[in-house]
Protein backbone atom coordinates (compact mmCIF):
# COMPACT_ATOMS: atom_id res chain seq x y z
CA UNK A 1 0.00 0.00 0.00
CA UNK A 2 2.82 2.41 0.90
CA UNK A 3 4.55 1.68 -2.41
CA UNK A 4 1.33 2.52 -4.26
CA UNK A 5 1.05 5.83 -2.38
CA UNK A 6 4.66 6.70 -3.20
CA UNK A 7 4.08 5.82 -6.84
CA UNK A 8 1.12 8.18 -6.88
CA UNK A 9 3.28 11.06 -5.65
CA UNK A 10 5.98 10.30 -8.24
CA UNK A 11 3.41 10.19 -11.04
CA UNK A 12 1.90 13.49 -9.89
CA UNK A 13 5.35 15.09 -9.86
CA UNK A 14 5.99 13.87 -13.41
CA UNK A 15 2.60 15.14 -14.59
CA UNK A 16 3.16 18.58 -13.06
CA UNK A 17 6.63 18.93 -14.59
CA UNK A 18 5.43 17.87 -18.04
CA UNK A 19 2.67 20.49 -17.86
CA UNK A 20 5.20 23.11 -16.78
CA UNK A 21 7.34 22.14 -19.76
CA UNK A 22 4.48 23.20 -22.03
CA UNK A 23 4.30 26.64 -20.41
CA UNK A 24 7.52 27.75 -22.13
CA UNK A 25 5.60 27.51 -25.39
CA UNK A 26 2.50 29.25 -23.96
CA UNK A 27 4.65 32.12 -22.71
CA UNK A 28 6.49 32.38 -26.03
CA UNK A 29 3.17 32.72 -27.90
CA UNK A 30 1.99 35.46 -25.52
CA UNK A 31 5.31 37.30 -25.80
CA UNK A 32 5.16 37.11 -29.59
CA UNK A 33 1.68 38.68 -29.42
CA UNK A 34 2.91 41.70 -27.47
CA UNK A 35 2.49 40.89 -23.77
CA UNK A 36 5.43 41.65 -21.45
CA UNK A 37 6.93 39.08 -19.08
CA UNK A 38 5.62 40.78 -15.93
CA UNK A 39 2.17 41.21 -17.49
CA UNK A 40 1.94 37.49 -18.25
CA UNK A 41 2.98 36.65 -14.71
CA UNK A 42 0.44 39.08 -13.23
CA UNK A 43 -2.46 37.54 -15.10
CA UNK A 44 -1.53 33.91 -14.45
CA UNK A 45 -1.09 34.48 -10.70
CA UNK A 46 -4.17 36.72 -10.47
CA UNK A 47 -6.34 34.02 -12.03
CA UNK A 48 -4.81 31.41 -9.75
CA UNK A 49 -5.23 33.57 -6.65
CA UNK A 50 -8.94 34.14 -7.35
CA UNK A 51 -9.49 30.42 -7.86
CA UNK A 52 -7.64 29.30 -4.75
CA UNK A 53 -9.86 31.40 -2.46
CA UNK A 54 -12.72 29.03 -3.19
CA UNK A 55 -10.87 26.11 -1.57
CA UNK A 56 -8.49 27.86 0.83
CA UNK A 57 -9.05 28.13 4.58
CA UNK A 58 -10.01 31.64 5.66
CA UNK A 59 -6.87 31.91 7.76
CA UNK A 60 -5.22 35.18 6.70
CA UNK A 61 -1.82 35.16 8.38
CA UNK A 62 0.85 32.64 9.27
CA UNK A 63 1.36 31.63 12.91
CA UNK A 64 4.33 33.98 13.40
CA UNK A 65 5.97 36.93 11.70
CA UNK A 66 8.96 34.72 10.84
CA UNK A 67 6.67 32.31 9.02
CA UNK A 68 4.97 35.21 7.27
CA UNK A 69 8.37 36.46 6.13
CA UNK A 70 9.09 33.00 4.75
CA UNK A 71 5.84 33.23 2.80
CA UNK A 72 7.04 36.52 1.33
CA UNK A 73 10.32 34.90 0.25
CA UNK A 74 8.41 31.98 -1.26
CA UNK A 75 6.24 34.40 -3.22
CA UNK A 76 9.33 36.12 -4.63
CA UNK A 77 11.53 33.08 -5.37
CA UNK A 78 8.73 30.82 -6.59
CA UNK A 79 6.70 33.64 -8.07
CA UNK A 80 7.73 37.06 -9.36
CA UNK A 81 11.52 36.62 -9.55
CA UNK A 82 11.33 33.16 -11.09
CA UNK A 83 8.66 33.83 -13.69
CA UNK A 84 9.78 37.30 -14.76
CA UNK A 85 13.38 36.16 -15.33
CA UNK A 86 12.16 33.00 -17.08
CA UNK A 87 9.73 34.85 -19.34
CA UNK A 88 12.31 37.51 -20.17
CA UNK A 89 14.72 34.72 -21.10
CA UNK A 90 12.05 33.12 -23.30
CA UNK A 91 11.47 36.47 -25.01
CA UNK A 92 15.10 36.91 -26.10
CA UNK A 93 16.30 33.30 -26.33
CA UNK A 94 15.17 30.02 -27.89
CA UNK A 95 12.44 28.20 -25.94
CA UNK A 96 14.34 24.91 -25.92
CA UNK A 97 17.54 26.55 -24.66
CA UNK A 98 15.75 28.33 -21.81
CA UNK A 99 13.93 25.17 -20.82
CA UNK A 100 17.14 23.17 -20.55
CA UNK A 101 19.03 25.88 -18.67
CA UNK A 102 16.22 26.27 -16.15
CA UNK A 103 16.49 22.52 -15.67
CA UNK A 104 19.71 23.08 -13.75
CA UNK A 105 17.37 23.87 -10.81
CA UNK A 106 17.64 20.30 -9.40
CA UNK A 107 21.43 20.47 -9.50
CA UNK A 108 21.37 23.87 -7.81
CA UNK A 109 18.89 22.52 -5.25
CA UNK A 110 21.22 19.64 -4.46
CA UNK A 111 24.25 21.94 -4.09
CA UNK A 112 22.35 24.32 -1.81
CA UNK A 113 21.03 21.44 0.27
CA UNK A 114 24.50 19.94 0.67
CA UNK A 115 25.88 23.33 1.65
CA UNK A 116 23.22 24.39 4.16
CA UNK A 117 21.36 21.27 5.36
CA UNK A 118 23.21 18.91 7.68
CA UNK A 119 20.56 16.22 7.18
CA UNK A 120 21.38 15.92 3.47
CA UNK A 121 24.32 13.76 2.44
CA UNK A 122 25.74 13.27 -1.01
CA UNK A 123 25.12 9.70 -2.17
CA UNK A 124 26.75 8.00 -5.12
CA UNK A 125 23.52 7.74 -7.14
CA UNK A 126 22.60 11.35 -6.38
CA UNK A 127 25.93 12.69 -7.62
CA UNK A 128 26.14 10.46 -10.70
CA UNK A 129 22.52 11.18 -11.60
CA UNK A 130 23.04 14.94 -11.29
CA UNK A 131 26.19 14.81 -13.43
CA UNK A 132 24.54 12.69 -16.13
CA UNK A 133 21.41 14.87 -16.24
CA UNK A 134 23.45 18.06 -16.32
CA UNK A 135 25.54 16.63 -19.17
CA UNK A 136 22.28 16.09 -21.02
CA UNK A 137 21.36 19.73 -20.40
CA UNK A 138 24.77 20.86 -21.66
CA UNK A 139 24.47 18.84 -24.89
CA UNK A 140 21.30 20.67 -25.85
CA UNK A 141 22.34 24.13 -24.68
CA UNK A 142 25.82 24.13 -26.22
CA UNK A 143 24.58 22.42 -29.34
CA UNK A 144 22.08 25.21 -29.82
CA UNK A 145 24.68 27.89 -29.17
CA UNK A 146 27.15 26.48 -31.63
CA UNK A 147 24.50 26.45 -34.33
CA UNK A 148 22.83 29.72 -33.37
CA UNK A 149 23.93 33.11 -32.13
CA UNK A 150 25.21 33.35 -28.55
CA UNK A 151 22.74 34.96 -26.17
CA UNK A 152 24.48 35.46 -22.79
CA UNK A 153 21.75 37.69 -21.35
CA UNK A 154 19.03 35.15 -22.07
CA UNK A 155 21.15 32.35 -20.63
CA UNK A 156 21.95 34.39 -17.52
CA UNK A 157 18.27 35.16 -16.90
CA UNK A 158 17.42 31.47 -17.33
CA UNK A 159 20.09 30.52 -14.77
CA UNK A 160 18.70 33.14 -12.37
CA UNK A 161 15.30 31.51 -12.76
CA UNK A 162 16.80 28.09 -12.00
CA UNK A 163 18.54 29.37 -8.88
CA UNK A 164 15.39 31.12 -7.71
CA UNK A 165 13.40 27.89 -8.05
CA UNK A 166 16.09 25.95 -6.17
CA UNK A 167 15.80 28.33 -3.22
CA UNK A 168 12.00 28.07 -3.39
CA UNK A 169 12.12 24.26 -3.35
CA UNK A 170 14.29 24.17 -0.23
CA UNK A 171 12.30 26.82 1.62
CA UNK A 172 9.08 24.86 1.16
CA UNK A 173 10.27 22.43 3.84
CA UNK A 174 10.38 25.31 6.34
CA UNK A 175 6.60 25.77 6.07
CA UNK A 176 5.65 22.09 5.92
CA UNK A 177 3.44 22.46 9.02
CA UNK A 178 0.96 24.50 6.96
CA UNK A 179 -1.43 23.04 4.41
CA UNK A 180 -0.35 23.02 0.78
CA UNK A 181 -3.34 25.17 -0.18
CA UNK A 182 -2.51 27.84 2.43
CA UNK A 183 1.14 28.01 1.37
CA UNK A 184 0.22 28.18 -2.31
CA UNK A 185 -2.27 30.99 -1.68
CA UNK A 186 0.45 32.94 0.10
CA UNK A 187 2.85 32.34 -2.79
CA UNK A 188 0.28 33.71 -5.25
CA UNK A 189 -0.43 36.79 -3.08
CA UNK A 190 3.15 37.80 -2.38
CA UNK A 191 4.13 36.99 -5.94
CA UNK A 192 1.54 39.49 -7.16
CA UNK A 193 2.61 42.13 -4.62
CA UNK A 194 6.32 41.79 -5.40
CA UNK A 195 5.85 42.14 -9.17
CA UNK A 196 4.10 45.52 -8.91
CA UNK A 197 7.36 47.58 -8.87
CA UNK A 198 8.05 46.27 -12.37
CA UNK A 199 5.24 48.48 -13.68
CA UNK A 200 7.16 51.61 -12.66
CA UNK A 201 9.92 50.62 -15.08
CA UNK A 202 7.69 49.05 -17.73
CA UNK A 203 4.18 50.56 -17.65
CA UNK A 204 1.23 48.67 -19.08
CA UNK A 205 1.08 49.01 -22.89
CA UNK A 206 -0.87 45.99 -24.14
CA UNK A 207 -4.21 47.08 -25.74
CA UNK A 208 -7.33 45.72 -24.05
CA UNK A 209 -8.82 44.59 -27.37
CA UNK A 210 -5.90 42.19 -27.65
CA UNK A 211 -7.55 39.98 -25.03
CA UNK A 212 -10.29 39.15 -27.51
CA UNK A 213 -7.83 36.96 -29.42
CA UNK A 214 -8.18 33.23 -28.58
CA UNK A 215 -4.40 32.78 -28.51
CA UNK A 216 -4.23 35.43 -25.75
CA UNK A 217 -7.01 34.47 -23.35
CA UNK A 218 -6.62 30.76 -24.08
CA UNK A 219 -2.94 30.67 -23.12
CA UNK A 220 -3.50 32.96 -20.11
CA UNK A 221 -6.28 30.73 -18.79
CA UNK A 222 -4.12 27.64 -19.19
CA UNK A 223 -1.21 29.31 -17.39
CA UNK A 224 -3.41 30.62 -14.60
CA UNK A 225 -5.82 27.77 -13.95
CA UNK A 226 -3.79 24.69 -14.86
CA UNK A 227 -0.08 25.54 -14.67
CA UNK A 228 -0.39 27.81 -11.62
CA UNK A 229 -3.55 27.09 -9.61
CA UNK A 230 -3.61 23.30 -9.97
CA UNK A 231 0.09 22.57 -10.44
CA UNK A 232 1.39 24.74 -7.60
CA UNK A 233 -0.92 23.03 -5.11
CA UNK A 234 0.10 19.60 -6.36
CA UNK A 235 3.80 20.54 -6.31
CA UNK A 236 3.65 21.79 -2.71
CA UNK A 237 1.94 18.54 -1.79
CA UNK A 238 4.32 16.13 -3.53
CA UNK A 239 7.35 18.11 -2.31
CA UNK A 240 6.24 17.49 1.27
CA UNK A 241 5.56 13.83 0.59
CA UNK A 242 8.66 13.01 -1.46
CA UNK A 243 11.14 15.55 -0.14
CA UNK A 244 12.69 18.58 -1.82
CA UNK A 245 15.51 16.74 -3.58
CA UNK A 246 13.44 13.89 -5.00
CA UNK A 247 10.67 16.17 -6.23
CA UNK A 248 13.17 18.67 -7.63
CA UNK A 249 14.92 15.99 -9.68
CA UNK A 250 11.81 15.66 -11.82
CA UNK A 251 12.39 19.21 -13.08
CA UNK A 252 15.01 17.63 -15.35
CA UNK A 253 12.07 16.17 -17.31
CA UNK A 254 10.73 19.63 -18.09
CA UNK A 255 12.32 19.83 -21.57
CA UNK A 256 10.69 16.58 -22.72
CA UNK A 257 7.34 18.28 -23.19
CA UNK A 258 9.01 21.56 -24.20
CA UNK A 259 10.79 19.84 -27.10
CA UNK A 260 7.57 18.23 -28.31
CA UNK A 261 5.39 21.34 -28.07
CA UNK A 262 7.98 23.77 -29.42
CA UNK A 263 8.50 21.48 -32.42
CA UNK A 264 4.74 21.30 -32.99
CA UNK A 265 3.87 24.98 -32.53
CA UNK A 266 7.07 27.04 -32.84
CA UNK A 267 9.02 25.07 -35.46
CA UNK A 268 12.09 24.87 -33.18
CA UNK A 269 13.49 21.53 -34.27
CA UNK A 270 16.08 19.68 -32.20
CA UNK A 271 19.20 17.97 -33.53
CA UNK A 272 20.47 14.47 -32.83
CA UNK A 273 22.71 15.76 -30.01
CA UNK A 274 19.72 17.39 -28.38
CA UNK A 275 17.80 14.12 -28.35
CA UNK A 276 20.85 12.36 -26.93
CA UNK A 277 20.86 14.99 -24.20
CA UNK A 278 17.20 14.24 -23.49
CA UNK A 279 18.02 10.56 -23.06
CA UNK A 280 20.82 11.40 -20.62
CA UNK A 281 18.42 13.57 -18.62
CA UNK A 282 16.01 10.67 -18.27
CA UNK A 283 18.85 8.41 -17.14
CA UNK A 284 20.07 11.03 -14.69
CA UNK A 285 16.63 11.42 -13.10
CA UNK A 286 16.38 7.66 -12.65
CA UNK A 287 19.81 7.43 -11.02
CA UNK A 288 19.20 10.42 -8.76
CA UNK A 289 15.93 9.05 -7.40
CA UNK A 290 16.88 5.36 -7.32
CA UNK A 291 17.74 4.29 -3.81
CA UNK A 292 18.27 7.88 -2.62
CA UNK A 293 17.69 8.05 1.14
CA UNK A 294 17.82 11.83 1.07
CA UNK A 295 14.66 11.90 -0.98
CA UNK A 296 12.49 10.99 1.98
CA UNK A 297 10.58 13.91 3.40
CA UNK A 298 11.51 15.22 6.80
CA UNK A 299 9.33 13.95 9.60
CA UNK A 300 6.36 16.21 10.08
CA UNK A 301 2.74 16.28 11.11
CA UNK A 302 0.07 15.02 8.73
CA UNK A 303 -0.67 17.65 6.11
CA UNK A 304 -4.09 18.03 4.55
CA UNK A 305 -4.44 19.71 1.17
Amino acid sequence: MKANHNLRYHLLAIAVVLIWGCTFVNSKVLLMNGLEAHEIFTFRFLFAYICIWFISPRKLWANSWKDELLMVLLGVTGGSLYFVTENEAVRIDYVNNVSFIVCTAPLLTMLLALAFLKSVKATRNLIIGAVVATLGVALVVFNGHFLLKLNPLGDFLALCAGLSWAVYSLMLRRVSHYSAVFVTRKVFFYGLISVLPMYFFRPWKFPLEGFLKPEIWGNLLFLGLVASFACFILWSWVSKKLGALTASNYIYLNPVSTVVFSALFLDEHMTLLAYLGSALILLGVYLSNHGNPNGAPIKQSVIEV
